[in-house]
């Protein structure tokens, strides 16, 4: 009998160790998996690379753990946005490493990451300072920037509902890059609003694969990120 059900977020992160690369959902507040991010914080794995879509906003979720000093380098597209205030000050001082990629370029490595694909060209970046030192090659006349796909030990994940196995479907938005980092992380780890049963899912709209996901933790009413900030709430 397969069942990828955790009981708590705290055994879901448990064994996130020191120097792990995590992936972590979510298009500002859409799909940021906050309950699990807060796990770890609690669970204090340190000198993290979290590759990500930009850096939290506020003191909560992803902000609260660069903040916390655990995430030593951030691979992202938008570093800074109207309520990001933990990084910029963190890289400003030298404390936190950037990687900055274009989000299409970003979306696309995470998913070659999980196809097992090791590398491809792209347009995006030609003549800028993101290509410098890459490898450069021209096909059919246009110039291209070759770029790697990324792989994690760990992907935070948001879904809006999932069965035991692990099958999974997204509300709009919310699944931005949810399902190609549960492909990309050695493990991936979800948190799911509602527990669906088996066969409640049409086939057909089955979002991720149970074979992609590893453990599955049901957060019936997850925190909205913006309300947090709104109230100028802090994690821990």
């Amino acid at each position: 009998m397969i069942d990828k059900q955790i009981n708590s977020v705290a055994q879901a992160v448990a064994d996130i160790k020191d120097g792990s690369t995590i992936m972590i959902g979510g298009f500002g507040e859409a799909g940021s998996p906050i309950e699990l991010i807060h796990a770890l914080i609690d669970q204090g794995a340190k000198n993290l690379t979290v590759v990500s879509n930009n850096t939290g906003s506020g003191h909560v979720g992803l902000a609260a753990l660069i903040n916390n000093k655990q995430v030593s380098k951030m691979i992202c597209s938008f570093p800074k946005s109207a309520n990001s205030k933990v990084f910029p000050e963190l890289y400003k001082k030298g404390q936190i490493e950037l990687e900055l990629v274009p989000q299409g370029t970003l979306a696309e490595r995470i998913r070659a990451g999980g196809a097992g694909i090791p590398a491809f060209y792209t347009a995006t970046s030609v003549n800028t300072t993101l290509a410098e030192g890459k490898e450069i090659r021209e096909f059919d006349g246009q110039i291209y920037v070759m770029e790697h796909g990324i792989k994690a030990d760990y992907s935070l994940v948001k879904c809006k509902a999932g069965d035991r196995y692990g099958n999974l479907i997204y509300n709009k938005t919310a699944r931005n890059f949810g399902p190609i980092m549960c492909t990309a992380a050695e493990t991936s780890i979800v948190q799911a609003e509602k527990l669906l049963e088996l066969g409640a899912i049409d086939p057909e709209h089955v979002v991720t694969p149970g074979i992609f996901v590893k453990r599955l933790i049901i957060v019936p009413n997850p925190a909205a990120e913006s309300q947090l900030v709104s109230e100028d709430r802090r994690y821990p």
